[in-house]
């Protein structure tokens, strides 16, 4: 259920994150497969993605991958981005996670 993008190269772990976290998004969608050099993940919470920034990833033998600190209790909301401003958000609807309490 909450690694429910996985067909679409979109791999959170743990799979089932929680406030205080330090997850892994692994990322291997449409831009690592249109060859992308580079990649960075759009990262905030909420409606109004509260504490947004980017993360550039980190190139690997699967795709590209970062470390994420889970710091809010709210939806998670990831949309990604490559060098070339070209943008990954599930079709507008960007790529959403539960975020559970401790």
């Amino acid at each position: 259920m909450y690694n429910m993008y996985y067909e679409s190269g979109v791999i959170i772990t743990p799979n089932v994150v929680a406030e205080g976290d330090n997850a892994t998004v692994t990322y291997k969608g449409l831009l690592k497969k249109s060859g992308a050099d580079s990649v960075y993940m759009h990262v905030g919470y909420g409606e109004d993605w509260r504490s947004s920034r980017s993360i550039q990833m980190t190139r690997t033998h699967d795709g590209f991958e970062a470390k994420l600190p889970v710091t809010e209790y709210d939806k998670l909301n990831i949309a990604f981005k490559d060098s070339a401003d070209n943008w990954d958000n599930n079709s507008g609807r960007n790529y959403r996670f539960e975020v559970q309490s401790r």
